[in-house]
């Protein structure tokens, strides 16, 4: 399958027009304008010797066929491989879309959660921007139900820097409220986030309904931390 001729032949030139208002910054050029259900689609049409061949080419032209690219090494079910793909393919990740696209299911098995909670810090602790956004969200989607560990939260309160990183920390903030109250709050109570990941976890909180009212309101009341190094 030659997957850019694929892809060219899905692209929709309106939704073009549309996506390329929700990632600024991307190189037009390479933008082709496909909805995501196709690049799944694509992705659920192409055997598994295509999709090895695939994910050995990088870094790709289009945006599209990194999203591919994150999509196929979602769906892949051997955690070992599937750390050692994302760990090939963050470097040439430029933006949150795709960032955001990558979430292995093998991440969350019990059985492998020690090993990727210590991948995901190294993540969060890289230079490139959207590695470590996506070290925080691989912590979100990963470490905050069946797998928690309360040291994930100190690890994302040091994380941030810069608009995208720091939402992802607010993100990861606000599940970590829906869904560990108790010690996440505790982080917002004694001011360990940065301001920006304050303001931006409580209005994401506030936003939510599976917060109570009160908490909400406890919420806002609370300071808003001074500025800090990371």
């Amino acid at each position: 399958m030659k997957v850019a001729e694929e892809l060219e032949r899905l692209a929709d030139a309106e939704y073009r027009s549309f996506h390329l208002k929700l990632v600024p910054g991307i190189d037009e050029a390479r933008v082709l304008g496909v909805r995501i259900p196709l690049i799944r689609a694509l992705a659920k049409r192409m055997d598994a010797a295509e999709k090895d061949a695939f994910l050995t080419v990088l870094p790709h032209y289009y945006y599209e066929e990194n999203v591919l690219h994150a999509v196929i090494v979602s769906g892949l079910k051997d955690a070992d491989r599937a750390a050692a793909e994302v760990s090939r393919f963050l470097p040439y990740v430029d933006n949150w879309a795709v960032c955001d696209a990558i979430s292995p299911k093998c991440f969350g098995r019990k059985e492998n959660a020690e090993r990727v909670r210590v991948l995901a810090y190294g993540w969060c602790d890289s230079t490139h921007l959207y590695t470590a956004r996506y070290g925080v969200n691989c912590l979100r989607d990963n470490f905050l139900d069946g797998n928690y560990v309360p040291d994930v939260l100190r690890k994302v309160a040091g994380t941030g820097g810069g608009y995208y990183l720091d939402m992802a920390a607010a993100w990861f903030f606000c599940d970590a409220l829906i869904k560990r109250w108790d010690d996440a709050v505790a982080y917002l109570e004694k001011g360990n986030l940065s301001p920006e990941v304050h303001r931006k976890a409580v209005r994401k909180a506030c936003d939510s309904f599976r917060i109570t009212s009160e908490r909400k309101a406890y919420l806002k009341s609370l300071p808003v931390p001074p500025a800090r190094d990371f």
